[in-house]
């Protein structure tokens, strides 16, 4: 669904020749389930439990002060149980340089997955204890696990990866994202976990996943690329890439990053502070922003979250809207897998523009649609088909954002770069937590007018500045993003001739 070619049979058989010769796709799965799925399941997995913890709340109130709470101190409680998750995430985040800088991304990994599995033996224990402050704390450190596992994941999976697929290996941390979302609605059924007397179990089922990589990942190797460039050690390097790949010189992947080395002898690893007023990777920090802000502000993150009240919203009924949101998931792990299957065919570029633009278009016939209906009962319907199609496109611009994020900078900057689009994406959760609420019923359908236009807005951009960075070192995409020039007319006639070849 993100792009009209289909994948020639060879290259398929290509992909799954690499990944399976040596170890990389037990890596790949084993830092999948303690990475990004963790984040996408906490995401979705509080929806299901919420009222049955608002009444745990009320309960271990009473017995503690023998009173009924007042309604807006419960209200407090359950905001803070909400909101502490960001709070974490953006500690975690901010840490990622220290920690991974410090220890390596296996060890950073495993330490963050220790701290899950402490989460959730926390949350576990509220139940029992009565303590609602318990749950708070372990939400803050689900959100600390989240932030540094996503960026540590997304580090690894780019330091990993060869040159001719590293779009699709790195495009496995949005599925597996996507994957945990629909963990977290799956286990939330009320015929599942998701009942008044399970609820703090179904919070704790991402540590399962923590623990079997606790155990599995001291037995594979670190990540190549930071063997080399930031250990020094080039036989450790050659025996990782071996492991993962199976045997070989790897003579090219090596002068890459032996390139890269002398790049960061003159010029240093950076802040993120020094990093914000290097002039060289100016675009390249333009670039992310932006794509970070169209795909938070497209409406994927906030059908994610409020999801229910979307679609009582748009008229389906309440005993309808779980089994909804579980299409909406299995939609999500389609378009992950067909977009990593197309990302080294179509280049990144396409699955920016063409996916951004059916996006807006998708979120303008959902304003149409939900202004009629009244006029029939399968509008509601209708609208829910929308949303869904906007799910299956969606999938380009957040699989092919991971790729990008771990391509345009070299490894003295990425680390940097990881910290500030992780503060930025966090920020951006806990807005969009406080302020959608007030925002859909202020202005009811239209708040989809809002999400059509940064859809536009990212179409644009990635379609007439956006480099392509398929097949390309890290040092060749530095310079592609050096020579952008808005109103230059040799930028504008390259990108022109690009989109004819």
């Amino acid at each position: 669904m993100c792009a009209v070619r289909s994948v020639p049979k060879d290259r398929m058989e290509t992909l799954l020749h690499q990944l399976t010769h040596g170890n990389a796709l037990i890596l790949i799965i084993i830092l999948g389930i303690g990475g990004s799925f963790q984040n996408g399941y906490h995401i979705t997995s509080l929806s299901s439990p919420s009222p049955y913890i608002q009444r745990f709340i009320n309960s271990s109130w009473y017995d503690r002060y023998e009173e009924p709470p007042p309604p807006q101190t419960v209200t407090t409680i359950w905001s803070l149980i909400v909101s502490m998750y960001a709070v974490g995430g953006l500690f975690g985040t901010v840490s990622v340089k220290f920690i991974s800088g410090m220890v390596g991304r296996k060890k950073t990994m495993i330490c963050n997955s220790c701290i899950a599995i402490a989460a959730a033996g926390i949350m576990m224990a509220s139940k029992g204890a009565k303590s609602y402050e318990m749950i708070i704390a372990a939400r803050i450190l689900n959100g600390y696990s989240a932030g540094l596992g996503m960026c540590t994941h997304l580090m690894y999976l780019g330091e990993i990866s060869p040159r001719n697929i590293r779009g699709a290996v790195t495009l496995t941390s949005a599925t597996f994202l996507s994957l945990g979302r629909l963990s977290g609605r799956f286990f939330g059924l009320s015929e599942i976990l998701g009942c008044e007397e399970l609820w703090n179990i179904v919070l704790c089922v991402p540590a399962f996943f923590s623990l079997v990589q606790v155990i599995a990942l001291p037995f594979l190797p670190d990540a190549p690329r930071y063997l080399f460039i930031e250990k020094g050690d080039d036989k450790a390097c050659r025996r990782a890439l071996q492991s993962l790949w199976g045997q070989g010189d790897y003579k090219q992947e090596m002068d890459d990053m032996l390139a890269e080395q002398v790049a960061i002898e003159a010029a240093p690893p950076k802040s993120p502070l020094k990093l914000l007023r290097d002039s060289t990777v100016r675009w390249q920090l333009i670039t992310m922003s932006l794509i970070y802000c169209c795909n938070q502000l497209s409406g994927l993150s906030t059908i994610s979250t409020f999801s229910f009240d979307i679609f009582l919203k748009a008229g389906i009924p309440r005993d309808k809207i779980r089994y909804v949101t579980l299409g909406l998931g299995l939609s999500e792990i389609i378009t992950s897998v067909l977009c990593g299957l197309l990302i080294e065919h179509t280049g990144r570029r396409p699955l920016f523009w063409i996916c951004y633009g059916v996006m807006s278009a998708s979120w303008v016939l959902v304003t149409v649609t939900l202004n009629l209906e009244v006029s029939s009962y399968w509008v509601p319907y209708v609208a829910a088909c929308l949303i869904n199609l906007f799910i299956l496109f969606c999938g380009g611009p957040v699989g092919a954002t991971a790729t990008l994020n771990s391509e345009i900078f070299i490894q003295s900057h990425r680390l940097a770069a990881l910290v500030l689009m992780g503060i930025q994406r966090w920020l951006v959760v806990a807005m969009l937590g406080l302020v959608f609420p007030f925002l859909i019923n202020a202005l009811s359908s239209y708040i989809f007018v809002l999400f059509a236009c940064m859809c536009l807005l990212g179409c644009l951009y990635t379609f007439f500045l956006l480099p392509e960075t398929k097949g390309k070192t890290l040092l060749e995409i530095s310079e592609e993003f050096k020579a952008i020039t808005v109103c230059g007319k040799s930028f504008l006639e390259k990108r022109r001739l690009e989109t004819k070849l």
